[in-house]
């Protein structure tokens, strides 16, 4: 009765992934992007000189770069998208997507910083916003760079040497994965509904990180029941930490949100790198490199 309800949790969670990342969604997403980009900028541009007036909106359309902060948000928003998808694929893939979203974050911060530079550009008014962009773009570069190289250290075995095992183990994490698209929502729902009444957009980044927590933790949880050994399951909670990084990273003052994230994403680095290293004391029966479908 498990087994077959998660078989149609899991073809679901398939036929909504192949969706999403099918190429007429790519291009309906990109066009999506330039038209809000385009129509965000006309915006702007009317609000400066007078033509109209967008009334609680219109403090923030007086800039003209607001419309990149704004394509940038829905570009993470994407990007999150993206995240919940790769889930069921790999949690080790799934961390790494994380901290590239990280640093998405990060250039859109340092694009935020942009948009308070005084279009005079006098060295007076762009001292700050400055310093803070070199910070974003310096931090998110680094995050770029280390997780990059994660990336290609990165050794993907098998959870489980029983196929029914990892059979099992992938369709739970579709099904947390279907979880974590409702709970996108949701929060999506309240930051429109927040925009809508009182012309403030909340960025919830925060606030599904901390979702994606309790996710990682119920990961950790699950695969106890198909493996008890030590390094495995330390690698999985290691990986909850460096999600937590993240959230905290998300939440304080700049300069120590970049020196988290960058801290998090050196941890994961450390972390491949002992693993790898450790890997002769995994089991070595039917061990497999280098496959997407993973733990």
């Amino acid at each position: 009765m498990v087994k077959s309800f998660l078989f149609y949790i899991s073809s679901f969670f398939d036929k909504l992934k192949n969706l999403w990342e099918g190429k007429s969604s790519l291009r309906i997403v990109s066009t999506v992007l330039v038209i809000c980009f385009v129509i965000s900028s006309l915006l702007s541009a009317l609000v400066i000189n007078d033509f109209i007036d967008l009334g609680k909106f219109n403090n923030d359309f007086k800039n003209p770069f607001f419309s990149v902060e704004i394509v940038f948000t829905l570009l993470l928003i994407t990007e999150l998208l993206r995240l919940i998808f790769v889930l069921p694929r790999s949690v080790a893939k799934s961390v790494g997507k994380q901290f590239e979203l990280l640093s998405l974050i990060f250039l859109r911060d340092g694009f935020k910083e942009f948009s308070h530079i005084d279009p005079s550009f006098t060295w007076s008014n762009i001292e700050k916003p400055f310093m803070f962009m070199s910070i974003y773009g310096f931090g998110a570069i680094a995050i770029f760079s280390i997780i990059g190289f994660t990336h290609k250290l990165q050794k993907h075995i098998k959870l489980s040497q029983i196929e029914d095992d990892q059979e099992q183990f992938v369709y739970f994490k579709k099904l947390l994965g279907l979880l974590l698209l409702i709970a996108f929502a949701i929060v999506g729902y309240i930051d429109v509904k927040t925009l809508i009444v009182s012309g403030y957009y909340l960025h919830s980044f925060h606030t599904f990180f901390t979702i994606l927590i309790f996710s990682d933790i119920i990961i950790v949880l699950v695969a106890l029941r198909y493996t008890h050994n030590y390094f495995r399951i330390f690698r999985y909670s290691a990986f909850v930490l460096a999600t937590i990084l993240i959230r905290i990273s998300l939440s304080v003052q700049p300069f120590y949100d970049v020196m988290i994230g960058v801290i998090a994403a050196l941890f994961v680095l450390l972390l491949t790198l002992a693993y790898n290293y450790f890997l002769d004391l995994l089991p070595k029966k039917k061990m497999e490199y280098n496959k997407p479908l993973e733990t």
